[in-house]
């Protein structure tokens, strides 16, 4: 195996090719984050988060900057209609951009009060909007890494937006430092990654919970300790159609099964920040990794919605 693979457990294996090696496909990025697969486009954004850009990779044009100013957007996803949806550090705001390029925003506050700074986010097959709020942007005052205004809402939260009735709800307040999102393939979970230190020796540092949809779809029940991620913290994640879990941390990306179990790594040359899968298939998972964004061939596929 290249060295840029580690096989835990021999389960890995069967998710990875012969041919499976790092490829870099861009560099010259200040944070590489929000990786996303544009179907629509048939394109890979991401967020190039200090240099306040979107930027944009195929396979036919290379890659190439998608938009700036971007609001220093972190995450980003892809709704049923095959619109963009990023979350804007500086903007305090989730924005749509459809498949023309016009841009607005979907949603910025709580009960009247600004959002502090979204990170990462998902769509369900309901097509509601779910998205996680840390205080980094609160927390970092220089412009290039967040925008140092006052907090407005109380914590740090995960919510689920309804696009068509503009119902936004707290489903989660419990975190730390919600980040990376997930559902599972039949979407019963939510995986999400908590990136602040905890001292709940239950719950250990630096961990993703799996949380249960509970009927109905609007809220979640549980939370229990699903992985323990280190180094570093987990950020953003995917899951495959096998309902293996692809979180980032410091040393790459850390494959995790069903059951939580370590099964493997995906060693990167500098830390990763988030990943998705495209590409023909959807085989092709696509990693951003600082100042860079790398592909890798593999024996599996994103599951429907990744």
């Amino acid at each position: 195996m290249p060295p840029q693979i580690e096989i835990v457990k021999p389960g890995f294996g069967k998710l990875l090719k012969p041919n499976s090696r790092l490829r870099r496909i861009a560099s010259g990025m200040a944070f590489a984050e929000g990786t996303v697969w544009w179907g629509r486009k048939r394109c890979l954004i991401w967020s190039d988060i200090p240099k306040n850009r979107l930027m944009q990779w195929s396979q036919a044009g290379g890659a190439r900057v998608f938009r700036t100013p971007s609001g220093n957007s972190n995450g980003n996803t892809v709704d049923l209609a095959g619109n963009l949806l990023s979350c804007e550090t500086s903007g305090r705001c989730v924005t749509m951009t459809t498949p023309r390029g016009d841009v607005r925003t979907l949603v910025d506050r709580y009960r009247g009060l600004r959002f502090s700074s979204p990170n990462d986010i998902v769509v369900k097959s309901d097509g509601s909007v779910w998205f996680t709020d840390p205080d980094y942007g609160i927390l970092h005052p220089h412009p290039d890494l967040g925008h140092g205004k006052p907090r407005e809402v109380a914590g740090n939260y995960v919510y689920r937006y309804e696009p068509e009735t503009g119902r936004l709800d707290v489903v989660a307040d419990d975190f730390q430092k919600p980040n990376g999102l997930a559902f599972s393939p039949d979407e019963k979970l939510l995986y999400v990654g908590d990136s602040g230190r905890t001292h709940d020796a239950k719950k250990g540092n630096h961990h993703v919970r799996a949380m249960a949809v509970a009927p109905g779809g609007r809220k979640l029940r549980g939370g229990k300790v699903f992985a323990v991620v280190e180094p570093h913290v987990p950020d953003g994640m995917r899951v495959d159609a096998a309902g293996n879990l692809f979180v980032t941390a410091g040393d790459g990306v850390q494959v995790h099964d069903r059951t939580g179990e370590l099964i493997g790594k995906i060693r990167t040359p500098e830390v990763a920040a988030n990943c998705a899968f495209g590409g023909r298939g959807h085989s092709t998972l696509f990693i951003a990794a600082t100042s860079s964004v790398w592909a890798i061939d593999l024996n599996t596929s994103g599951a429907a919605l990744t």
